[in-house]
C-alpha cells in the first residue's frame, strides 16, 4: 500500500486537517461485531453517536443489525430521514419542545427511549399523548459506573412502576452500561429489578447493555437482549490502550500537516483543539498516536496548532510533511467535522457527509 501516495493526493484535493476513513476497515469492524453478538445470542444495535452517518448506519443494518441506539433527538431526525425505522434513545428526554419533536418521531418509526426518574416519565407521556401511540420506556440503571442511571434495584422497581401508571407508556425493560469488571455485581442488580417489576405484573421484554470495551464481556449477563457499541466502527487509542481494539481496527485517522519547525526538538501541526479535541485519559501520552513517527508527542494544543514534542525521535518530520494521527476519542472528533474523506486502502473513493453532526439536542 502506498501511504505516501495517499498523503499526497489527500493533501492535494482536500486538504488538511482531514478527517480519513478507511471503508475496508469500516466493513472489517461492523462484521466482526455484528458475528460477536451472534455468537452471544444478543442483538446488535449499534450506536451512532461516534459516526453520525445514515449511510454508515445503513451498513450496519444490512450487516444485520436489529436497529439503532441514539444519544440525542437531533441524531434520530437525521437517522430518521435517511431511512433508518427503529431507534433507540439511550438518554433522559425532558421539556415540551423536545416532546413535540419526539411525537413527530414515533408517527414516522419505531421509537424506544430510556429513562432514570418519574419526572422524565411523565414528560414521555405527553409524547405519546401528542403522537397518539404508545411509547416503550426501559429504565436506565447505574450498576457502578455513577453516570446516570438509578443507583439501586429498588429505584428501577419504582421507575418501572411510574412508566406502569403513566398513559401511553409501555415498560420494556431496562437499560445497562456496566463497568468493564462490574459483570457480577450488575447481574445481581438486574436479576433483583427483574423479580421486583414480575412481582408488579410486568414482563421484561428488553435488556440493553452497551459499550464497545464490553464486547467482550458479551454472554456474561444473563437475560440481556442486545448490545450498544458505538467506536467499535473507527476505534481509538482509548480502545487500544483497554485492548478493544489493534492498530489494524483503527479505520479513521487524521491527517494533519507540519507547518512549522521552528526549533530542532518542536514543531507545529496545522490540527489543533478543534480537530483532535483536548480529550485524554489516564494512560494515554499526548493527544494522539502520530503512526509515521510513533515516538513523536502532541503534548499540547491551541486552538489551531498542534504542539510536537520531537525529542524522542531519529527520524523528525519537517515542514509540509503530512502525518496520520490516531485520535484520543474518535467519537468527538467525528463531531467536528462535516465530511468523512473516505479511502480503500491507498484509493480515494469520495466524501461522506457525518449528517448528525451538531445535532446535540
Amino acid at each position: 500500500m502506498n501511504i505516501e501516495k495517499l498523503k499526497r493526493e489527500i493533501a492535494l484535493n482536500y486538504s488538511t486537517p482531514a478527517v480519513v476513513i478507511d471503508l475496508d476497515v469500516v466493513e472489517r469492524n461492523i462484521a466482526r461485531v455484528q458475528a460477536l453478538c451472534d455468537k452471544a445470542g444478543v442483538a446488535n444495535r449499534p450506536h451512532i453517536k461516534t459516526h453520525k452517518s445514515p449511510v454508515l448506519a445503513a451498513l450496519q443494518r444490512k450487516a444485520g443489525a436489529s436497529g439503532i441506539t441514539c444519544q440525542k433527538l437531533g441524531e434520530a431526525e437525521v437517522m430518521a430521514d435517511g431511512g433508518q425505522d427503529d431507534i433507540f434513545i439511550s438518554y433522559n428526554l425532558l421539556g415540551d419542545e423536545k416532546m413535540g419533536r419526539l411525537a413527530k418521531l414515533m408517527q414516522r418509526v419505531t421509537m424506544r427511549v430510556a429513562a432514570d426518574n418519574p419526572i422524565v416519565v411523565g414528560d414521555l407521556a405527553k409524547a405519546a399523548a401528542l403522537a397518539g401511540k404508545s411509547l416503550d420506556v426501559v429504565v436506565e440503571c447505574d450498576t457502578g459506573r455513577k453516570r446516570s442511571g438509578v443507583e439501586s434495584p429498588a429505584d428501577a422497581i419504582a421507575v418501572a412502576r411510574a412508566i406502569k401508571q403513566a398513559d401511553g407508556l409501555n415498560f420494556a425493560g431496562f437499560m445497562l452500561y456496566p463497568p468493564e469488571d462490574a459483570m457480577a455485581e450488575t447481574q445481581v442488580f438486574l436479576d433483583t429489578a427483574t423479580a421486583g417489576v414480575r412481582d408488579m405484573g410486568l414482563e421484561v421484554t428488553v435488556v440493553s447493555s452497551g459499550g464497545t470495551p464490553n464486547l467482550v464481556n458479551l454472554g456474561k449477563i444473563k437475560g440481556a437482549t442486545e448490545h450498544r457499541a458505538g467506536t467499535c466502527i473507527f476505534n481509538d487509542r482509548m480502545m487500544l490502550a483497554c485492548g478493544a481494539a489493534t492498530l489494524e481496527d483503527c479505520a479513521l485517522t487524521v491527517y494533519s500537516t507540519v507547518v512549522s519547525r521552528a526549533a530542532p526538538e518542536r514543531g507545529i501541526l496545522d490540527a489543533g483543539s478543534k480537530t483532535l479535541t483536548v480529550e485524554t485519559m489516564p494512560g494515554l501520552d499526548g493527544h494522539g498516536l502520530i503512526l509515521d513517527h510513533p515516538q513523536a508527542r502532541i503534548p499540547k494544543f491551541s486552538e489551531e496548532h498542534g504542539f510536537l514534542d520531537l525529542s524522542a525521535c531519529n527520524e523528525r518530520p519537517g515542514v509540509g510533511e503530512v502525518v496520520r494521527i490516531v485520535p484520543n476519542h474518535v467519537c468527538v472528533v467525528c463531531n467536528m467535522v462535516d465530511r468523512y474523506v473516505t479511502v480503500r486502502g491507498d484509493e480515494i473513493i469520495g466524501e461522506l457527509p457525518v449528517a448528525a453532526r451538531g445535532r446535540l439536542s
